[in-house]
């Protein structure tokens, strides 16, 4: 039997949690023609409709496939095409090249995403509980894709002369600047760091061990659109004794002169979002910075970044659930801070941590072992969330990761201090 929303009403929550990340996907990508969910503008970035399948094939193969006696594959030629890098699972379509498959088309992919749907839904009663918790980590697992869907989204369209908006939005209401930087001192000594609650956690986000911490201070918010204009203005992107040697060597190589979409139109600095071109909000978090970029902010700011483990000790006590983060399909980007220290949503936040296991971290057996463990090198961690990460998906442990030059993601910084 089931209810008025289609879900069994036999079901759990997980049903219910199941059923709202899907659609979520779904309305993000609604506003998309086949065109604009195929291209492909960089290697880091995936099209939207590779997003929309590849989700769907996480949930097919590792729950569907391997835990529902008698299940068929939708179609058995998609798994080599939307893997994404599973070694266990074999070969896959280069990711180089995802930009290059015009078929299936998006209608087809959206007819997949129906079938993984229903039949999943209609499997969770009778699925073991170690399947169930797959389809836990499958959710958590989408909802990265629906960040990295908004994200890549806005590249390919930042690629487009036109620059077009994915959702155009009103006029923006100017905002007063925020007063200067506060700061808020942290734990000092033996403190425990990482995941060790009952509910859901990534594996890098374990075990939970102790680590040490000396005297330091955070800022209480997030560096500014206004602060960076005034870092660009001082010749910060032209002054190499603030930048590290690997970061240097790639402003001079990439001509790099301000964040990620932004440019100068008659004076003014512009950036680019998902709601088109328009003037910056000097009040808002600066974002699509580098790591580079930010350790150089945080040197001339006379600062530095905070490790993982200060952004965590001083997290802890916030609730994961406030900020700015994205409820549903609509406009997307940081806003001015509406009072008080916030540590969650409008940017991820680099740390100065590179992105390593922890004391006692194992990989799960099987293909999903792969999810993390093994991209535990040269990348370096960011906090917090973003206004594009879905609320609930955060929380005081997440590690996210990335390569110290990327910057298409909504990342910032908030600056650290010695005491």
């Amino acid at each position: 039997m089931r209810t008025e929303t289609g879900i069994p009403s036999s079901c759990s929550a997980l049903a219910a949690r199941f059923a709202a990340v899907r659609a979520l996907s779904e309305a993000l990508a609604a506003p998309l023609s086949d065109a604009d969910a195929t291209i492909q503008s960089m290697d880091d970035a995936s099209p939207a409709k590779w997003h929309l399948a590849h989700t769907s094939w996480f949930f097919e193969t590792f729950v569907l496939r391997d835990h529902l006696p008698g299940y068929r594959l939708h179609d058995d030629r998609w798994p080599y095409l939307f893997n994404s890098y599973y070694e266990a699972e074999g070969q896959r379509h280069a990711r180089t090249r995802r930009g290059m498959l015009s078929r299936p088309s998006l209608a087809e992919v959206l007819a997949y995403r129906a079938h993984v749907t229903e039949a999943l839904i209609d499997a969770l009663p009778v699925l073991p509980g170690a399947a169930l918790a797959l389809v836990e980590l499958g959710c958590n697992h989408e909802q990265q894709h629906q960040e990295l869907l908004l994200t890549d989204i806005l590249h390919h369209f930042s690629a487009n002369p036109l620059e077009p908006a994915l959702w155009p939005a009103a006029p923006k209401v100017p905002v007063a600047m925020p007063g200067p930087i506060g700061w808020i001192e942290g734990a000092t000594g033996s403190i425990e760091i990482g995941h060790g609650d009952a509910g859901f956690a990534f594996d890098c986000e374990g075990p939970r061990h102790a680590v040490l911490l000396h005297p330091h201070a955070l800022a209480d918010r997030t560096v500014t659109n206004g602060e960076w204009a005034a870092f660009i203005a001082d010749g910060g992107y032209r002054d190499p004794r603030l930048w590290l040697a690997d970061g240097w060597a790639w402003v001079q190589a990439n001509r790099i002169e301000a964040p990620l979409y932004w440019e100068q139109q008659g004076g003014v600095w512009t950036r680019f979002g998902l709601d088109g071109r328009r003037a910056i909000d000097p009040a808002a978090p600066v974002t699509h910075v580098s790591f580079y970029e930010a350790d150089a902010y945080a040197s001339w700011a006379g600062a530095r970044l905070p490790t993982e483990f200060e952004w965590e000790s001083a997290a802890a006590g916030h609730d994961p659930l406030a900020g700015n983060q994205l409820d549903r399909a609509g406009p997307v980007e940081p806003r001015p801070s509406s009072g008080g220290p916030a540590f969650f949503g409008d940017v991820w936040e680099w740390t100065g941590s590179a992105y390593r296991p922890y004391p006692g971290f194992r990989t799960a057996e099987g293909a999903v072992g792969e999810y993390n463990g093994k991209f535990m090198s040269g990348q370096f961690v960011l906090r917090g969330g973003s206004c594009a990460t879905p609320r609930g998906h955060a929380r005081a442990t997440y590690r996210n990761f990335f390569y110290p030059h990327q910057r298409w993601q909504f990342t910032g910084v908030r600056l650290a201090k010695d005491l």
